[in-house]
């Protein structure tokens, strides 16, 4: 079990990094703004009141996201899995200022102390 976890924990590095890659302003800016978020489960959250634009722009991030969870968890391991642990790398990666999301489903604002994730990720 510990070999298939290490293995998505690399993958999973693999694969979010086209994501944080591709930041286009209005990411950038609602990332900055505390709009978004990252979530335990490898996709992007939205944080309170949503407008239209900010709805499509995290829905098509995260139609991104899993594309590339698909494509990466053809070597054994189900999207889900992938996900999971794109998810652990993607909060531990968040930010002081950033938001994320609990894995009690809180939302919190990342500070320079390691942000709280499932006691499952490595």
């Amino acid at each position: 079990m510990r070999k298939i976890i290490a293995f998505l924990t690399i993958a999973g590095l693999a694969a979010a990094t086209p994501a944080l890659a591709q930041r286009d302003p209005a990411y950038a800016a609602a990332r900055a703004a505390g709009q978004v978020g990252e979530q335990p489960d490898g996709y992007l959250g939205i944080v309170g009141a949503p407008s239209d634009a900010l709805r499509r722009m995290v829905a098509d991030i995260n139609l991104q996201r899993k594309a590339a969870y698909a494509e990466s968890a053809k070597d054994g391991s189900t999207v889900e899995q992938f996900a999971f642990v794109s998810g652990c790398n993607l909060i531990a990666k968040t930010a002081p200022g950033e938001k994320y999301r609990t894995p009690g489903g809180e939302w919190k604002t990342r500070t320079a102390a390691p942000p709280e994730r499932d006691p499952r990720c490595l």
